[in-house]
């Protein structure tokens, strides 16, 4: 089935989970993104009428953050408020799993409470072992390993500004064993894209994600590659990305990662190599003049504060597919 065949009332989402990228199949993703972009030009065009229609008036979403947030939070709590539920946010070391309570006893009590639970946690095993107990949907707002949210709002980005994603040129430069170098191998494999990891021997992503990803490329006719080479990625790309050199959790690691990515900033220098309407993503929080320049971060061809905005937008829409009552 055509992602263009699916209709509302037809929602393939309705009371699943999203983990990681590859919990959709890539007729969803593609119809996904059409779906966020619409909704989002609806909100853009008549809020105020938007928000008089919003589906789940009462319902409840419980979002957990062990990690700390601005996008995150602001973002989720602000979708959460345009489908007219409330947001329960439990962000402090006294809530969630601060007692040592199971992530079953956690999940079997939260879910006669909420209709949807968001989590950004460390270990992807936590979330999955949420979803393993839940009969409500679960998403992942964030772990070590994935970063989906921040991937559909990045893709929604690329797919406004070029509409076809597939053949298009993605390159990463940095940590490309890190949660968004992860997100992107799943999100190009889906979307029939060339994405290139480029990071230094000792950073390259996990096999076994690479592996995953690759078999569902042979499918969707992807490319996915790894190099060591920032060159070789950076040459007719249609997308340049970059994330922070130390991730969350790596911060005391600083010196040594700022050593070993030093030839992996991004530049406006770099990026004459990328083709002439090449746009520029980072997820944000950027570390100015490490991994990226303040002329790149500036530049017209960024989209950076654009790509935060789409995280409210894409958010949105999977909440609300995902609460759908199933048909």
């Amino acid at each position: 089935m055509s992602a263009s065949t699916y209709a509302i009332e037809e929602n393939p989402l309705a009371g699943r989970d999203f983990l990681r990228m590859m919990d959709l199949a890539p007729d969803e993703y593609e119809w996904f993104l059409d779906a966020a972009i619409a909704e989002k030009a609806l909100y853009k065009a008549n809020p105020a009428e938007a928000q008089s229609k919003a589906p789940y008036v009462g319902r409840a979403v419980g979002i957990i953050l062990e990690k700390p947030s601005l996008r995150t939070r602001v973002s989720f709590e602000r979708a959460v408020h345009r489908l007219g539920a409330q947001a329960i946010v439990m962000s402090d070391t006294s809530s969630a799993f601060s007692r040592g309570e199971s992530e079953k006893d956690t999940m079997m009590v939260m879910e006669r409470y909420v209709d949807a639970i968001v989590i950004r946690s460390f270990a992807q095993q936590r979330v999955e072992e949420l979803a393993k107990w839940a009969s409500i949907p679960v998403v992942n707002a964030l772990t070590d390993d994935f970063h989906p949210c921040q991937g559909l709002a990045d893709f929604m980005t690329i797919k406004e500004e070029f509409d076809q994603l597939q053949g298009r040129k993605l390159a990463y430069l940095g940590d490309g064993a890190n949660n968004m170098a992860h997100t992107y191998l799943e999100a190009g494999a889906l979307s029939g894209m060339h994405v290139v990891i480029a990071s230094p021997a000792s950073y390259q992503p996990n096999l076994r994600y690479l592996a995953e990803t690759r078999q569902l490329a042979s499918a969707t006719g992807a490319l996915l590659e790894v190099t060591e080479s920032p060159i070789e990625a950076l040459v007719d790309a249609d997308v340049v990305v970059t994330d922070a050199w130390a991730s969350m959790g790596f911060e005391a690691e600083h010196e040594k990662r700022a050593h070993a990515f030093v030839l992996y900033q991004v530049t406006s220098d770099s990026l004459k190599l990328a083709k002439p309407e090449a746009i520029f993503l980072h997820c944000l929080p950027a570390h100015r003049g490490e991994e990226v320049t303040n002329e790149v971060m500036d530049a017209s061809y960024s989209r950076i504060y654009d790509e935060a905005e789409n995280r409210m937008h894409a958010q949105q829409t999977l909440l609300r597919l995902l609460m759908a009552e199933k048909v």
